[in-house]
């Protein structure tokens, strides 16, 4: 059996884009099967390669980024004779978190004083290949609109596609829990 892998990111326009909204990725099951599908022959078109065999389809919903699709495909031998057999299981993940990519410090403090403005005090910081992550739970920013909130960090960051798994992982914690009540506390 040989495993190839690949990912896809789509923002939640992109899944508009394809006639299905984000709330339907619970409901309109055999659609989104369809959908998947036409996006597994896209994909497949564009790396140039058939997507034939059991392709395992994660879908991990990321509250302001959009979604990523992390594609593996597996051959196995008995299927060498049918090329065009195809058969997706598809498994949806909803990330209760938001992490968004800054450029510089400076702009991790204007984003904290603001948010504690609004009466946020937890989040995380990380350093990560030279880019500040910033990490909300659901129960650092429970009290807001996860839209307001984008908002507001979108004025200082971008959002990221980054896991807090890969950033607790390898990246550097600067401030863990905290985060938005100290940077007050140190730099205001």
């Amino acid at each position: 059996m040989s495993n190839e892998k690949f990912k896809i990111f789509l923002t939640f326009d992109d899944l508009m884009d394809r006639g299905l909204s984000r709330d339907e990725l619970w409901s309109d099951l055999p659609r989104v099967h369809r959908i998947f599908s036409d996006m597994m022959y896209d994909a497949g078109i564009e790396l140039g390669v058939e997507l034939t065999g059991v392709l395992l389809v994660q879908v991990y919903l990321l509250q302001a980024q959009g979604m990523l699709v992390v594609v593996t495909r597996t051959e196995p031998v008995d299927f060498e004779d049918e090329e065009d057999y195809m058969e997706m299981k598809v498994t949806l993940d909803e990330r209760n978190e938001m992490m968004f990519c800054f450029d510089n410090f400076e702009d991790v403090i204007q984003a904290g004083i603001h948010l504690n403005q609004l009466n946020v005090i937890g989040g995380s910081v990380y350093f990560y290949h030279e880019h500040y992550y910033m990490l909300f739970r659901d129960e650092d920013i429970w009290h807001l609109d996860a839209d307001q909130v984008i908002a507001l960090l979108s004025e200082f960051a971008s959002a990221s596609t980054a896991t807090s798994h890969r950033l607790i992982e390898y990246g550097k914690t600067i401030m863990d829990s905290h985060a938005c009540e100290m940077i007050v506390e140190y730099f205001s």
